[in-house]
């Protein structure tokens, strides 16, 4: 289990609480919009334990600003 710290949220969401991202030890969780089938079939080499989700470019763009 992960202890997760949230760090950010779209500022254009609806209030549903997503995209959003988090800090956790050695990396970042993202909490998205789950990809369309289409879109997800294009991923590349996705295991059986991984999805994609889709992040607005302001969510990632904060965390650059955070450094």
């Amino acid at each position: 289990m992960r202890n997760l710290e949230f760090l950010w949220k779209d500022v254009v969401s609806g209030g549903g609480g997503c995209p959003a991202l988090y800090k956790t030890e050695g990396g970042y969780v993202v909490q998205g919009i789950k990809l369309d089938d289409a879109t997800r079939a294009q991923l590349r080499q996705l295991a059986d334990d991984e999805d994609g989700v889709f992040v607005p470019a302001n969510v990632l763009d904060r965390l650059r600003e955070m450094g």
